[in-house]
Order: C-alpha cells, then structure tokens, then sequence
C-alpha cells in the first residue's frame, strides 16, 4: 500500500487513490460490509486505508475540512452492526457530529465542538459506519462550486483544473478519487445531485421528510433542505435509504424498503431539455441526455417531450428565496451560530443575496406562498407520466474561478442562475430526484443524467437506476480507457 506522502495514481488528468493493495481496494460500500461482515477484512483496516487514501488525496482534491482520524482509529476492531457496517465515511461540515465543530464553510465564525450528534446524524450512525471527519461545502451552501474568498478550492479528480460541483463538492471529490466509498451530501437546491453529476457519482435527493429532520430544517420558510449521501453505486445509495429506515420511517410517507435490482415496469418517462430559466441546454449535455432517451426506448420505456411542471414565475421565485437565505444569516448569524459572527467575514455570493433580498423584501410572502404550491403544481406532470427525465445542469463542468467567490456579485449570481436551472424545483416540491453517471464530455469529464419522480417514489427511481447501470456501467476514474 502506498503511503501518505506518495504521489497518487494518475490516470491522463485524472487524480485518484484506488489501490488494490489495500483493505478497500476497488470496492463499493456494499462489499465493504459484507467483508467486514464475514471476518474477511476488520474495521480497523478498512478505517486505516481510508485514512492512509485521504491524507494521499487532500493536497490535490481538498475534500476534508475537519480529520477525525485518531477517534475513527478509536473505535475499535468490534464487529459493528448495521447495513452499512465498518464503512469509512465523512459528514459534510453543516450539521453537528458530536465533539467536531460545524463551522458551513464560512470565515464568519470559529465553531466550538458540537455537544452532540444532530438527529440526522444519529440516524446516519444507525448504518455502522465509521466517521473519519467533516468534508468541505462553500459557504453556508450557496454556491454550485465549492470555492472560497480564500484558501484552496475544493477539486475534481476527474481533472483537478475543474469544480467538484457543490454544496457537497468534498463528499462526491472525496467518494470519486476513492477516499471513501460513501460520504454524507444534503441538497437545498441541487447540492447533492451537481457534485454527483459533475463528480460522476450516484445521488439520490430524496422526499422531504424521508429522513429525520435535522436541527433548523423546519424552522425554513420553505423546507428546501434533504439530507442523503454521494455513492459510486446504485446499490450503496439504495442500501443508505434501506439502512435509515430500518433507524426511522416517517409514517407519512410509502416506504421505499431495500432495492436490489432493476424493476420489471415499462415506464411513461417525460422528457425535459431546456431548464425553466430560458437558458438553452449545451450541445455535450444535450447529447448525453438524448443517448439516454435512445437507451430507454431500447429498454422498451416510452419516452415523449413534456414541459416543465412549474409556473413561469418559479426561477426568479427560486431566486428571492436564496437571497433571503442570505439575508437570514446575515442578520440572525450571531444567534443561529455564534456570538461572534461577523458578517462583514461573509463571501461575495453571501453579502450580494442578503443585499439582494433587502431591496426586494416585500415581495417575500408571495415567493413564500408561489414555492409552497409549487408541489401541487409539480405533481401534475405525473398524472401522464412516471419520471420526468433532464439534464442536472445547463451546460458542463465549468474551471475553477468560473464561480468563485470572489467575482463581483452580479456575474456570479448570473453565471449560478445559467448553470442551475433544473434542481432547485425539486427542492421546492419536496420530490425525489437522482444524478446517474451517464454522459461524458469530449475530454472525459462527466456529465450526469436527472430524473424525477413524485413524492415518495423513490424505489421507482432506485428500480430504474439499476437497470441503466446494468445497461451502460458507470465510468470509473481508475480505468485508463474508461
């Protein structure tokens, strides 16, 4: 095994750190467990792979934000439990691990250690899973790219030049340069299914309320936040969902139990190619999702144009509601996060939304009442069909600096709007939807596919997932032809 101040294997452009010679090798989160599970491999190898993987990876991707190595090796050798189990993982550094300070990827504040887990975070622990650390996120989860007014972004393996995508961007860059096999990611307007996309991951952003809320989700004027997770696998995201509601199901809601293969329905599917803001889609992307709709048909899905599910008004509505975001913690960040919040610390993207908001204040309760019924109008597309296909994204992975920070505001905003035009409806509706791998650019970088489904469908979106996989197998950053 190569240790932590080796170079990393390359691969063209490609950084990553899959190695055979050790404990994790090339598997997913699956065969990880059912390793430890049969004595094959012991916790603590696996825990110190990953922890030799990341400190291998964190000069050139980035992705660790708080290491917690020394508790992860802490925990002993035991046999754990849970459906996960023995899984090394990181937590992105918005909601509370107990001992580690939750800081959302600001300058604005130096959190003290959390006193406990948050809810969200017991129910991950449900699964066994091993905790190595908090991952990186822009500040307070903002942007679609995770980079910073100062100090180093966080960077694609698939060629570190480019962005991991966000909020999650050091869950998916951490989980595709094979760090680890599973990362926790939460998605208030794409933030799990961008770094997924761009990432070449599997994220699934799940119905609101499938998970335990965590701290501050319901206090939203609009519930916009999911937790979930960044895989390399349709089966490890599957068995995520399995795990935590074998910890807690929300009775309001069909249970999507453990999905294990493709299912055997011929599905309506709604094809969606331009985003609600008027942004064309781009040639690569459009290509990607116009190969998946061939592979579909050939699978015997019936594939017809259907228009966005939304009133015109929903991208600048969409828009307000992330300005008032900013206007929320600009103003209450001294009691929401420390007394010695400073907002004059906060970033350009975070300053320009509350100023933003400010101007435009009195048209909030009617941004509040239109994202509310968004999930009725939202759910009249699935009387005719049952998923809505599109792009993640309007145009592909763009370098680093192309949403910084530290750009003026105006640019940056309107480069955000053109990039992110079709996640954010999902978070409004409260409805699930998945990022697969399917596409790629013309220098290899990926490109995900999205699809959505009505409120607690889930398992139909899990079903399919499988059966694209098994269609056309992901790519991997460590094939040299992949």
């Amino acid at each position: 095994m190569r240790g932590a101040d080796e170079p990393s294997i390359r691969t063209g452009t490609r950084v990553h750190a899959f190695d055979d010679g050790d404990a994790l090798g090339d598997h997913d989160g699956t065969a990880v467990a059912e390793l430890v599970r049969d004595g094959t491999l012991s916790p603590i190898e696996v825990v110190e792979a990953a922890i030799a993987r990341a400190q291998l990876m964190q000069p050139q991707i980035n992705g660790v934000h708080f290491p917690d190595y020394e508790r992860a090796r802490g925990e002993g050798g035991g046999t754990p439990t849970g459906l996960l189990a023995g899984v090394p993982t990181f937590i992105k550094d918005n909601v509370d691990v107990q001992g580690l300070p939750t800081n959302h990827g600001t300058e604005a504040f130096e959190a003290k250690a959390a006193k406990a887990d948050s809810p969200f975070v017991t129910q991950y622990r449900a699964l066994g899973m091993r905790i190595l650390g908090k991952s990186r996120l822009p500040e307070f989860g903002f942007s679609a790219s995770t980079e910073y007014m100062t100090g180093d972004p966080v960077r694609n393996p698939w060629n570190p030049e480019y962005s991991a995508g966000a909020s999650s961007g050091g869950s998916a860059a951490l989980v595709a340069a094979g760090v680890v096999p599973v990362a926790h990611a939460n998605d208030g307007g794409g933030s799990i299914r961008i770094p997924a996309a761009v990432c070449g991951l599997v994220g699934l952003k799940p119905t609101r309320g499938r998970f335990v809320p965590d701290t501050g989700e319901k206090q939203l004027p609009v519930r916009i936040v999911s937790q979930g997770v960044v895989t390399r696998t349709v089966r490890d995201t599957a068995a995520f969902f399995a795990g935590a509601e074998e910890h807690w199901r929300n009775p309001k809601l069909p249970p999507v139990r453990h999905v294990r293969g493709p299912g055997s329905s011929r599905l309506r599917v709604g094809l969606v190619i331009d985003s609600v803001n008027g942004t064309p889609t781009d040639d690569e992307t459009r290509r990607a999702v116009l190969e998946t709709v061939e592979l579909l048909e050939e699978m015997g899905h019936v594939v017809e144009e259907a228009p966005m599910p939304v009133s015109e008004t929903f991208a600048a509505d969409f828009a307000r509601y992330w300005g008032l975001l900013g206007f929320l913690i600009t103003t209450a960040g001294a009691r929401a996060f420390d007394p010695d919040f400073d907002a004059t610390r906060t970033d350009n993207l975070t300053q320009g939304l509350a100023a933003r908001c400010r101007k435009e204040l009195a048209r909030t309760p009617g941004v509040v009442y239109r994202l509310r019924r968004s999930t009725k109008e939202y759910r009249r597309a699935f009387r005719r069909h049952d998923v809505l296909l599109s792009p993640v994204l309007a145009h592909t992975t763009p370098p680093i600096g192309h949403l910084a920070p530290t750009l003026d505001f105006e640019e940056l905003f309107s480069r955000l709007q053109t990039y992110v035009g079709f996640t954010p409806l999902n978070n409004a509706a409260g409805s699930p939807a998945i990022s697969l791998p399917l596409g790629a650019t013309s220098t290899g970088l990926p490109i995900g596919v999205h699809f959505s489904a009505d409120l607690g469908d889930e398992r139909t979106l899990l079903e399919l997932a499988y059966e694209l996989e098994e269609a056309r197998p992901f790519r991997r950053i460590q094939d040299a032809a992949g």
